[in-house]
């Protein structure tokens, strides 16, 4: 596994002190001036770099930048300007340079082709530069630059992009998988024999390795240098000697910001250099560096809008592999712009307002794949392999006949950037080869499975859909009463004292109200429930009659006919599920951080508000077996998402629970560790559930309840313990398949 370099963080902390002091010099903001003192940092890195990796001599740069230009920095910025003017021009048409500026070469390849402005520059700014220059640059990798840029961009225009700048142990995760351990099985098969090494040779410099959503070029930097090195390897073995056949025109990127293609450009100008050092090193030559060569693959714009086959255009025998990080985006985060993107990938397609910006790229991925000789791994958030998502994007992507590969299950996602991501994320590879082996990665190993659905789960491609019955025989589960009521037929405790004090005859209609905050949270709530008999109880108190006509007002202009329909009777709840016996409640959004969702079992005469749901006269056998672990990680998986949160559903998450037939004698196993979960709570009455089921705080009695509890539940699946969630959810699918066929069947 590789590591990081201390080198880069330091390398990218300068250049930020840099940005921010530039800053304070020149105080424009128009995008035209920010633009200019983007590519001027592009042009800076490429001067630092080139001056400690012998494109230019020793120091070279900065040192000219000591003794040339006045302390003050007053000058910094004229000289700049003609510096980079003598690095685009050819020495034959160089006149009248000074020694100092002719010693440097010509570079070419477009990095100074442009003119731009050059920001003015302080006493300060200026020794900043040169401390950058001080620091040792060709120990530096180029895949940093990333970081670099996020560390000089504006936040806002990083946050709409939805950029990530991935590390490079990250990246190899995506790499190895994806194209690098099939060529390496090839290597070492190949080994000892020179024309099996010549075919492979030959392979290396033919594969396309393409970046939609490129940023500043992490993923392609990592890419080259791994086939560089393969490169070596081979001819180290064959024990021949020629120049590198490997091309940086072999690297295709999208990249929607202008600043970031520049700088994936210059990296992978960079990255060559480097790799060209390496390869000098073991055999004593190598392909030139200057002038550098153009690197038009890079193309600068919108990859949902790009005919990506005109970008990376594919021919016969092509060998092309897709992968990057593109940006996430979760439906309720897309910007207008974004949102028409969605708009015209999936038209046609029902429902995909529901889906993940990403989306986008996987689907675009696999139509441009398909019936081809090529593969393509993508970084997501997990939440595209959870709930809907995956009826509404993985059976299309299945249907043009790609499968899922390879894939890396849910883990922390960090990088080296300034401020770094720390997301919960999985890989995904797909091809079209359904006839080779899945791998299937994950937290504790690597398995050999026949294959990988929508969910990661080594199981049949299904994915599960709305029911409205348990398909486990369940009791039925309702949605909570929901008033729309402007909150007039609800109120707090302070309110309910001073009503009842008033008028004692209300305690009959006052009924405790609870959704998902009263009950993790233990506030007290209370609501009017008023029935038709009720009426003239009610019909000289005032303050009833003000709330029950605004009601009346605020339902006589709603958008919604049901709530209109309903205006004539203002002391009804909109939607009423109340019945007057125990019930179990579950709070219908909570914390993905918890490892159980805080379940209860409520006395009668408690109205469930539409923040939660309930299931009236419950055996308490149940409520073991919904509080459950097994529980928990198929709602994590099937169920819906509420910005990061878990949104319970009952057709979702609770019908479509697979749970087999069970004895009496399991069912008050299971009675007795639901009772003695519940005990465990009441041993610490000062905290509320939501303190309760902190992952971080909760009690070790209740862990151990829960964890007993969980044992309980799942002795009813198997007798032998499961070793994993993933083995969990893969039994749990597999049980649901052959539920869901049983009652297609009986159909």
């Amino acid at each position: 596994m590789q590591s990081e370099n201390p080198a880069d963080v330091k390398a990218a902390e300068r250049m930020a002190k840099l940005f921010d002091e530039i800053r304070k010099d020149n105080p424009d903001k128009s995008p035209e001036f920010i633009h200019g003192l983007n590519v001027f940092l592009s042009r800076l890195l490429f001067c630092f770099f080139a001056e400690d990796t012998n494109i230019f001599a020793k120091g070279q740069f900065t040192n000219v930048i000591k003794s040339h230009t006045q302390d003050d920095g007053s000058d910094l910025s004229a000289w700049l300007e003609r510096f980079f003017e003598v690095l685009n021009t050819i020495e034959p048409q160089r006149k009248n340079l000074p020694v100092y500026l002719e010693a440097f070469p010509y570079v070419n390849g477009g990095l100074f082709r442009n003119q731009y402005p050059v920001p003015q520059f302080s006493r300060r700014s200026r020794q900043i530069i040169i401390e950058s220059g001080d620091l040792d640059w060709s120990a530096i990798n180029p895949d940093i630059f990333g970081s670099m840029f996020q560390a000089v961009v504006s936040p806002d225009l990083r946050g709409n992009l939805g950029m990530h700048y991935t590390s490079v142990p990250n990246i190899m995760k995506v790499i190895e998988p994806l194209f690098l351990n099939e060529l390496y099985e090839e290597f070492e098969k190949a080994c000892g024999n020179g024309k099996k090494l010549n075919q492979l040779l030959s392979r290396i410099k033919k594969i396309k390795i393409f970046d939609p959503a490129c940023g500043s070029g992490n993923f392609l930097i990592i890419a080259y240098k791994e086939l560089r090195r393969l490169e070596m390897k081979i001819f180290e073995e064959s024990q021949t000697l020629a120049l590198s056949g490997i091309s940086i025109a072999q690297f295709y990127g999208i990249e929607i910001d202008d600043f970031a293609h520049e700088i994936a450009i210059l990296s992978l100008w960079l990255t060559e250099h480097q790799m060209n050092v390496e390869f000098f090193k073991k055999f004593g030559q190598c392909n030139p560096t200057l002038p550098l060569k153009e690197a038009g693959n890079i193309v600068c714009g919108n990859a949902t809008r790009l005919n990506w086959e005109e970008v990376c255009p594919k021919k016969p025998g092509d060998e092309i592999y897709i992968l990057g990080n593109p940006p996430y985006l979760g439906s309720s985060w897309q910007n207008k712009e974004q949102k028409d993107d969605m708009s015209c990938v999936f038209q046609g397609i029902k429902n995909y307002k529901n889906l993940d910006y990403i989306a986008c790229w996987f689907f675009l991925a696999a139509k441009y794949a398909c019936n081809e000789n090529m593969k393509y791994a993508f970084v997501s958030t997990n939440s595209i392999c959870q709930g809907e998502s995956v009826s509404l994007l993985w059976q299309h992507i299945f249907k043009l006949g790609l499968c899922i590969q390879f894939a890396y299950t849910s883990f922390k996602w960090s990088n080296n950037a300034k401020a770094k991501a720390g997301v919960t994320c999985v890989i995904i590879g797909l091809s079209n080869e359904a006839h080779k082996t899945r791998f299937l990665y994950t937290a504790s190993n690597i398995q050999q499975v026949e294959n990988i659905n929508g969910y990661l789960i080594a199981a049949s491609d299904i994915a599960v859909g709305r029911i409205i019955y348990s398909i486990a025989g369940f009791p039925g589960m309702v949605k909570g009463s929901m008033p729309r009521d402007n909150g007039y037929l609800s109120f707090g405790e302070e309110e309910r004292t001073k009503l009842l004090s008033t008028y004692p005859q209300l305690e009959q209609i006052i009924k405790p109200f609870i959704g998902g905050d009263e009950l993790l949270n233990d506030i007290k709530r209370y609501c009017l429930w008023i029935e038709e008999e009720d009426l003239n109880l009610i019909g000289n108190i005032s303050e009833i009659q003000h709330r029950l006509q605004e009601i009346k007002k605020a339902r006589n202009v709603s958008a919604a006919p049901s709530t209109r329909d309903y205006a004539s009777r203002p002391h009804l709840f909109v939607q009423r599920t109340y019945k007057p016996y125990p019930f179990i409640f579950i709070p219908e959004v909570t914390s993905e951080r918890r490892t159980y969702v805080p379940i209860s079992y409520l006395d009668a005469g408690i109205v469930a508000s539409n923040k939660g749901f309930a299931i009236y006269n419950a055996p308490v056998w149940l409520l073991a077996v919904i509080t459950s672990l097994m529980h928990m990680i198929w709602i994590k998986t099937v169920g819906g998402r509420l910005e990061t949160r878990i949104s319970y559903s009952s057709n979702m998450c609770y019908n479509n629970f697979p749970f087999p037939p069970i004895t009496q004698t399991q069912k008050v196993c299971l009675e007795d560790s639901a009772f003695k979960m519940l005990s465990e709570r009441e041993r610490h009455p000062e905290k509320t559930l939501a303190q309760l089921y902190d992952p971080d705080k909760m009690p070790d009695g209740l862990r151990e309840a829960h964890h007993q509890l969980d044992l309980a539940v799942e002795r009813c699946y198997r007798s032998k313990p499961f070793e994993s969630n993933e083995e969990r959810l893969e039994y749990l699918f597999k049980l649901y398949e052959k539920m869901i066929a049983e009652e297609n069947k009986k159909r």
